[in-house]
Formats: C-alpha cells, sequence, structure tokens
C-alpha cells in the first residue's frame, strides 16, 4: 500500500530483501492501523519509508526468514513486534515485512493474529508512559481520552497496579472503561468537564490533544504529566510535565501479550481487509474508529 503526498492508495511492491544480520522476514498474518501512520507519509516521524513503499509500524505474523545472529526466533514462529525505523524501507500493511528482531516478541498461542496486531503501538505507549509516571498502589491518575486505543489500555494497566483512574470519554464508553477498572468516567463533551472532576491528581496523561491545559490545573503541587500528543505544558507548581513518544521493546511488548493472552488485558479490534485499507486508514485518521482499533489482514 503505497502513498501519494496525503493519499493512501493500493500498489504492488516488491517482496523485501532477505533478512541481513539481526533481522528477520515475517509474513504478514495482520497489521494495525493508527493515527500515527499519517505522519509517515510527510515523514513527520521518520521510520525510514523508502516510497513508494507500505506504511505501518506494527503488526502480527510468522516468521520467513532469520539473519545472522537471530537466535530468539526461527523460521514458523510466530511474533508481533513494533517496528521503527523499518529496515526495508517498507512497512506492515503489505504480505511480507523485514524488521529488526530485537524489535518482536513472541505471540503467545491464546493471542490470535488480530488481537496480535491490535497490541504493540497502543499497548508499548501505556506502558512506557505508566512507567515514567510511576505511580503506587493508592495513587490518583487522570487519563484523557480513555476510550481510545492507548487510553483503554492504559486504564487498565494502571487499575492492574492499584492505582485509582478518573478518565475522560464519550458517555458510550463509559460502562466499557468501568468494567475495565476505572474509577470514574468524565464526558469529554461537557465543556466544563474539569471542574467536575476532584482535584489533587498525583499524575496526568494525555491522549487526547488539546487537553492538557486542563488536566494540568488538576494535578496535584509536584505531581507529573505525561503527554502523548506532544503539547505538553510549561512546568508550574513543581509539576514534572514532558512529552513522551514510544520505543520498540521486544521485551516489554512480550509481556503485554502474555496478559492479553491470559484474559488481563483486553483489547477490541476490527478487522478489515487489506484492500479496504485506505479507507480504513482515512477513518482512523478523521477519528471515526469509535474506539476501535482497526487492523487489516492480507487476502
Amino acid at each position: 500500500m503505497s502513498t501519494a503526498e496525503t493519499a493512501v492508495s493500493l500498489l504492488d511492491l516488491p517482496d523485501p530483501a532477505s533478512p541481513e544480520p539481526g533481522q528477520i522476514l515475517v509474513a504478514v498474518e495482520a497489521a494495525g492501523v493508527g493515527p500515527w501512520d499519517e505522519l509517515e507519509i510527510d515523514a513527520s516521524w521518520d521510520v525510514g519509508l523508502c516510497l513508494p513503499a507500505a506504511l505501518g509500524v506494527e503488526g502480527a505474523g510468522r516468521v520467513l526468514a532469520v539473519g545472522e545472529g537471530v537466535t530468539r526466533f526461527a523460521v514458523g514462529d510466530r511474533v508481533l513486534a513494533h517496528a521503527a525505523p523499518l529496515p526495508g524501507g517498507s512497512g506492515f500493511w503489505a504480505e511480507r515485512v523485514l524488521i529488526n528482531a530485537d524489535h518482536a516478541a513472541a505471540c503467545p498461542p491464546g493471542l490470535d493474529a488480530v488481537n496480535a496486531a491490535a497490541l504493540p503501538v497502543n499497548g508499548l505507549t501505556a506502558l512506557q508512559a505508566l512507567e515514567k509516571l510511576n505511580l503506587g498502589r493508592g495513587g490518583r491518575l487522570l487519563i484523557t481520552n480513555g476510550g481510545g486505543g492507548t487510553g483503554a489500555l492504559a486504564v487498565q494497566l494502571a487499575a492492574a497496579q492499584g492505582v485509582e483512574v478518573t478518565a475522560t470519554a464519550s458517555a458510550a464508553a463509559t460502562e466499557r472503561l468501568l468494567g475495565l477498572g476505572a474509577t470514574e468516567v468524565v464526558d469529554y463533551h461537557d465543556p466544563n468537564w474539569s471542574a467536575t472532576v476532584r482535584g489533587g491528581f498525583d499524575a496526568a496523561l494525555i491522549v487526547a490533544a488539546g487537553t492538557a491545559a486542563a488536566a494540568l490545573s488538576l494535578v496535584r503541587d509536584g505531581g507529573r504529566l505525561c503527554s502523548l500528543t506532544s503539547d505538553a505544558p510549561p512546568e508550574e507548581r513543581g509539576i514534572t510535565s514532558w512529552d513522551l513518544y514510544i520505543e520498540p521493546n521486544g521485551t516489554q511488548l512480550a509481556e503485554l501479550a502474555e496478559r492479553a493472552a491470559a484474559g488481563t488485558l483486553q483489547l477490541a479490534p476490527e478487522a478489515q481487509p487489506l484492500s479496504e485499507g485506505p479507507a480504513a486508514y482515512t477513518r482512523v485518521v478523521a477519528g471515526r474508529a469509535g474506539g476501535k482499533k482497526i487492523v487489516l489482514i492480507p487476502a
């Protein structure tokens, strides 16, 4: 699947080269779609695409070939990965992809390809953000856009650590998020939502653009704010504030995959054929996925 300026279209592309040392060639069984894929087109996020190329920095599949020095995987193994940069110059929205082996994790038997492909970017982002926020049991966390792919996983991961989570989301997502472990869900459609929430949060995780300023006012003095939308506000009242950018991590991904396979981490993927990739991309970038994680499946 190629990109042409801001357009996404279907295109026949050559197969990737054979893996070099430290790399694996994967037959893609499912590939995730996210708003970040828009950033790959104009190199706002330089993942090493060599146009014409397939988009996609996450997915799941079976190993077809391994490069020299790769000992963790063998031909036929099921894997999932968030890969960036893409050593083959092309991504997961294709039948085959070349990736660095240390960006991949073994896919547990209880995790199917669609759910596996829905996990890497959202899961790693949520996990890495929470590790930096470093909240202990009984800590209070505010998550904006808790109903989205990253937010819902952050809710679950934080709640499992004994953190008290308040999330902003649509009213339609309230019951689902309470079931995932949120203590309170606030309707973000209310322009005065921040006035309805008890402040004094130990930390805030910003998953929705434009919510950082309101969230900062609800964080206690000396607290922490982590933005996933590149809009962390200036620090004040001793609050540490920063932007976080995801890093591939096969070890962390393996942990997340085991939890998803065990059913302690719930996902909400929506599978679409790869031929519907352009339409799926448009839905996701426009924010019309309805909280679902769209996953493409090659024919």
